[in-house]
């Protein structure tokens, strides 16, 4: 994984269920080759799955080392996650992250820089947390906002 000649899998793509872990093993496995680029491993966004199932990211990357695939990582997460989510809360879950937009706990100047840094000011359809990163992504790798 060459993080630096292409983005991660968007945080909506899903496996498992669960967003953002599809993100979060793409950053995990360009970490181990040294091709990170501008992502982190282990990063914020990453931290709440993180704390969802509860593992450790280290363990996860370690399993991600040995070259385990993403079927393979999912079942890992779901024998060593130390609070193991049922579908529902799965999906509950999810749909929550996928409509997270800046609010009380997050900085809406934050969020307003990062739209208008892409050069999207004017579009009205960038209002979650997964806009701005499928949007930073794009622009990042030479598409237009």
């Amino acid at each position: 994984m060459d993080l630096t000649q292409r983005p991660p899998r968007s945080p909506r793509t899903t496996l498992g269920g669960f967003v953002i872990l599809p993100r979060m093993l793409d950053k995990g496995r360009a970490a181990i080759g040294g091709k990170t680029g501008e992502y982190h491993y282990a990063c914020p966004l990453d931290q709440y799955f993180i704390g969802f199932v509860d593992i450790d990211p280290e363990a996860l990357q370690a399993e991600l080392a040995a070259g385990k695939g993403d079927g393979e990582i999912l079942a890992w997460i779901h024998a060593h996650g130390k609070n193991p989510r049922g579908a529902a809360e799965i999906e509950a879950w999810s749909t929550f992250h996928s409509r997270r937009a800046p609010g009380a706990n997050d900085s809406r100047e934050f969020f307003s820089k990062l739209v208008t840094g892409a050069g999207a000011s004017a579009r009205e359809d960038i209002s979650t947390w997964f806009d701005v990163l499928d949007l930073d992504d794009h622009v990042s790798f030479g598409g237009k906002a």
